[in-house]
C-alpha cells in the first residue's frame, strides 16, 4: 500500500522520441528520479506539439487532498485547467540582481580612490627622478667649467 508519511510529488515525466516530446503526469515518490521508473498512479498525460492533454481531475484533486505537492509547471497547466485556483509560478528563476549592486557600488568607489593615489604615487615618482637627475646635471656642469 502506500506510505503517506513519504513526500509525494505530482509531475511530469518525459516519455516520447528525441524532438518529440510526450509528457505523463503521474504521482510519485519525491525521492523517485523524474526520468520515469516508480510511480504510484497515472493521473493523465500532456503533448506539448499539439497542446493535446487529458487530465484526471477527480485524481489529482485527491491526491493534492491527501498531500501531494505538484512541480511548479505542472502547478501552472493546472491552474490554467482551473483544478487549482492560484496564481502562476514563474518557472524560469531570474538571477539576484541585488547581491551584485553592492559590489559594483564598491568597485566604483574603490577606483575613484586608486586613482588617487595613483596620481600621488606618480608624483612622488616624477620629484624622485628631478632630485636623481639634479646632481647628475651640477656634476656636468662642473666639469666643462
Amino acid at each position: 500500500m502506500v506510505n503517506f508519511k513519504s513526500m509525494l510529488v505530482i509531475r511530469f515525466i518525459r516519455t516520447g522520441k528525441r524532438n518529440q516530446p510526450f509528457f505523463r503526469i503521474v504521482v510519485t515518490d519525491k525521492k523517485n528520479p523524474p526520468q520515469g521508473g516508480k510511480f504510484l498512479e497515472i493521473l493523465g498525460f500532456f503533448n506539448p506539439l499539439t497542446k493535446e492533454k487529458k487530465l484526471k481531475k477527480e485524481r489529482i484533486k485527491y491526491w493534492l487532498s491527501v498531500g501531494a505537492q505538484p512541480s511548479e509547471s505542472l502547478h501552472n497547466l493546472l491552474v490554467s485547467e482551473g483544478i487549482i485556483k492560484a496564481k502562476k509560478i514563474d518557472v524560469h528563476k531570474k538571477p539576484k540582481k541585488k547581491e551584485e549592486a553592492p559590489s559594483a557600488k564598491e568597485s566604483k568607489e574603490k577606483p575613484k580612490e586608486e586613482k588617487k593615489e595613483e596620481k600621488e604615487t606618480k608624483e612622488e615618482v616624477k620629484e624622485e627622478i628631478k632630485e636623481e637627475t639634479k646632481p647628475a646635471e651640477e656634476k656636468k656642469e662642473g666639469k666643462p667649467a
